[in-house]
């Protein structure tokens, strides 16, 4: 049965993704915490579908536009598929304990914390990645970038947070002069597989509530649609100011 609330909670949250860029995950988990009361590991598994489901169609067009680079999203890959796995084994070899709950409770404000630093300073990065060029050298980068990937994957796994704002921060740190579409594209492409894998490992341990899931996405692909249409009246910096508020306070709340 289709929930009114969480249609219309989907199309918020789908309208802000549509407006900042800003990847659903730091978004939707606090959401069904604090809306529909879910324990924290039902919470992450059910954003991780979201999360999977909502971007592809985002990963088919920037693959069609040529904007993902294959090469670096094999490399992330190649970290965080395997740190994803292994995260979730260990879930299942322990349970989802009390110690598991504190750990991932801890982790997703920790996430929420982080992707609000990423959003408020987002002009910031290329620049100290420009700096950071001189210790970085071509040899280092694709160990480099298959260590961001297994961090994306351990973050993913216990957050469901990270694989967009925090993952396209990384990838800009290593590579500041790809191209600011070829990074969304490449984060993007990354992430769906990323964010399936680790979904799936959570469906295996029952932390996906299905009916919230399917009422959650039928509001938010037409509010995606919505946000990227408003994008053009509304100032980007007042958008991304109230956002960051909210994800500082959500996360410190989530921690508290």
């Amino acid at each position: 049965m289709l929930d009114g609330v969480a249609i219309a909670s989907g199309l918020g949250v789908g309208l802000i993704v549509g407006v900042t860029g800003v990847g659903g995950g730091s978004l939707m988990t606090p959401l069904l915490l604090s809306v529909f009361r879910l324990p924290p590991a039902i919470a992450i598994g059910t954003d991780l579908w979201f999360a999977a489901l909502t971007k592809m169609s985002g990963s088919v067009a920037h693959a069609r536009h040529g904007h993902v680079n294959w090469h670096i999203t094999r490399l992330l890959l190649s970290g965080s598929i395997p740190a994803t796995l292994l995260t979730v084994a260990l879930m299942h070899l322990t349970g989802v304990t009390k110690g598991w709950a504190q750990a991932l409770t801890f982790s997703l404000g920790i996430a929420l914390l982080c992707t609000a630093v990423v959003v408020a300073f987002k002009q910031s990065w290329q620049a100290l990645g420009l700096r950071l060029e001189r210790w970085i050298p071509e040899s280092r980068k694709p160990g480099l970038t298959i260590a961001s990937g297994a961090l994306l994957g351990v973050l993913v796994s216990l957050s469901s947070i990270g694989a967009g704002a925090i993952g396209a921060t990384l990838i800009l740190l290593i590579y500041p002069r790809m191209k600011a579409r070829d990074i969304v594209g490449t984060d993007i492409a990354h992430a769906v597989p990323l964010t399936l894998v680790a979904g799936i490992g959570h469906a295996t341990l029952g932390n996906v509530n299905w009916a919230l899931l399917a009422s959650l996405l039928i509001g938010s692909l037409p509010g995606i649609w919505l946000g990227a249409q408003l994008t053009r009246k509304l100032p980007e910096g007042v958008v991304r100011g109230l956002l960051c508020v909210s994800l500082l306070m959500a996360g410190w709340k989530v921690i508290h």
